[in-house]
């Protein structure tokens, strides 16, 4: 029997290529690792922090309830806000995302709590929070952070973890294996 150059109608798709290494150099990834930008990503979750804070606000002071589990959420757009801005393609920006996710969420339920305190009290959530002394604290983590705030807190900063890496293509990805192997020669 020959061989037949013509498609089989039940063989899957070939999604590894024809063979041949992909046209990328070494000078490549040093383009991939310069672009990257730790500032914007800091900015960019800062950003998202601040709209997320005043979202979940708005949604417990028209619904009348507080979603705990609305932490998770803001896992997403941070880890997709500092893939965009960040474009960091090494361990500092799920490192980051981690940390900007944790902090926004004890943020969020501090200025929270600070909006529900101030409506109860009739003042501003700005008002509440300039009264905050360092005996205030330890009521916030006695009656209003909980294990399942914590819980939340840790699932947000996985889920933001996981999506702030850039997404490489096969050639990006050769490019920066190429240029870290250059690098490694010349240590």
């Amino acid at each position: 029997m020959t061989a037949s150059k013509s498609p089989q109608p039940l063989r899957l798709k070939k999604k590894h290529g024809e063979g041949h290494r992909p046209d990328a150099t070494a000078a490549d990834g040093a383009r991939l690792m310069q672009s990257q930008s730790l500032r914007n990503a800091v900015t960019a979750g800062l950003i998202v922090i601040v709209v997320f804070c005043l979202l979940w606000i708005a949604v417990s002071s028209l619904t009348g309830r507080v979603f705990p589990w609305l932490t998770v959420l803001l896992g997403y757009p941070l880890g997709l806000a500092i893939r965009h801005a960040g474009r960091g393609v090494d361990w500092r920006f799920p490192a980051l995302a981690a940390a900007l996710a944790l902090g926004g969420a004890l943020l969020s339920n501090v200025i929270l709590a600070a909006s529900t305190t101030a409506s109860e009290f009739g003042t501003g959530t700005l008002d509440i929070l300039r009264a905050v002394t360092s005996m205030t604290w330890p009521v916030f983590f006695d009656e209003v952070w909980n294990v399942g705030d914590s819980f939340y807190a840790v699932l947000s900063a996985g889920l933001a973890a996981f999506l702030a890496p850039r997404k490489l293509s096969r050639t990006e990805f050769y490019a920066l294996r190429m240029w870290r192997r250059e690098s490694d020669r010349h240590q």
